[in-house]
């Protein structure tokens, strides 16, 4: 019972992480209509960010100051995300889709050899963060404190999307956008500083996850395509450009993660496959994703 209530405490964590970047993913498709292939790399980037501040700058520093220190890497990528929108993406909107993928391949190869550049080819970590905190008893077992902190942010950072989205008023800018772009623009609206805010928040959620989970999982090379990997496994089965889904399936991905790591790790990839393919027969715009 025990193992079980810890099993389920790491499930709900992993669903945290993958929420925020499958929501980032989700956000920038559904008001963009862009399906960015660097999502992944963008959330390794804020990972190594964050473990580059932390381990530079927070030597003996209270705690406090690691909590100040820990959302730097989601800082930068939504600053990167407000640069990369206007000058890669802007000139290909009127082009096919063909281009989007091919631009965003190509960003995700140079954010991982200007990684691999920035902070060299060994791991990097924020373990100060998540040892300060120290653990707390779940029943007989002992369980971090980071990771309740970080199941808190990922259940905050939902609602804060949910209200932002649909109770405010630039939520309804944003939700016009997306469902016809030119009428929104013919009524006066802004739509390219739209789409810099939309993405650069899509990106500050990649950002987040890799912030948030850095101090728990060293950032190393390669962490952002299997990031992209299974975010797009969470949108497929959830719905690309709903955030509902985003949700929804990334408790169902966590659970099975952990489950197939724990009982049947052989092929624990291939069941998450194998469910996103199920639900593509069933309802081909995922369980809460619309045509």
């Amino acid at each position: 019972m025990d193992i079980l209530v810890i099993q389920i405490l790491n499930s709900i964590f992993y669903a945290c992480i993958l929420f925020l970047i499958a929501a980032g993913l989700s956000l920038i498709y559904g008001v963009m209509r862009i399906v960015n292939l660097a999502h992944g790399s963008l959330y390794a980037f804020g990972a190594y960010v964050t473990a580059w501040t932390i381990g530079t700058f927070a030597a003996g520093a209270p705690i406090w100051v690691l909590f100040l220190l820990l959302p730097t890497g989601a800082v930068a990528v939504a600053a990167l995300g407000a640069l990369i929108e206007p000058t890669l993406l802007r000139p290909l909107y009127n082009r096919p889709e063909e281009y989007q993928l091919l631009i965003t391949f190509a960003l995700l190869l140079i954010l991982e050899d200007a990684m691999h550049f920035l902070f060299g080819g060994v791991p990097l970590t924020a373990g100060a963060v998540i040892d300060s905190m120290g653990t707390m008893p779940v029943m007989s077992l002992r369980y971090p404190v980071y990771n309740l902190l970080v199941i808190f942010i990922g259940v905050a950072a939902a609602i804060f999307l949910w209200a932002f989205i649909y109770r405010t008023k630039f939520g309804v800018i944003l939700r016009a956008t997306s469902q016809n772009m030119k009428m929104a623009s013919a009524l006066g609206l802004d739509v390219k500083r739209v789409y810099v805010q939309a993405f650069a928040l899509g990106c500050f959620m990649a950002g987040l996850g890799g912030a948030v989970v850095v101090p728990a999982q060293a950032a190393v090379l390669g962490m952002g395509i299997e990031a992209l990997i299974l975010a797009f496994i969470v949108v497929v089965i959830g719905g690309l450009g709903s955030l509902e889904g985003a949700l929804i399936g990334a408790l169902i991905v966590s659970i099975v993660r952990t489950a197939g790591i724990q009982f049947f790790p052989e092929i624990e990839l291939a069941v998450l496959y194998l469910i996103a393919a199920v639900v593509l027969l069933v309802r081909p715009t995922g369980l809460f994703g619309r045509a």
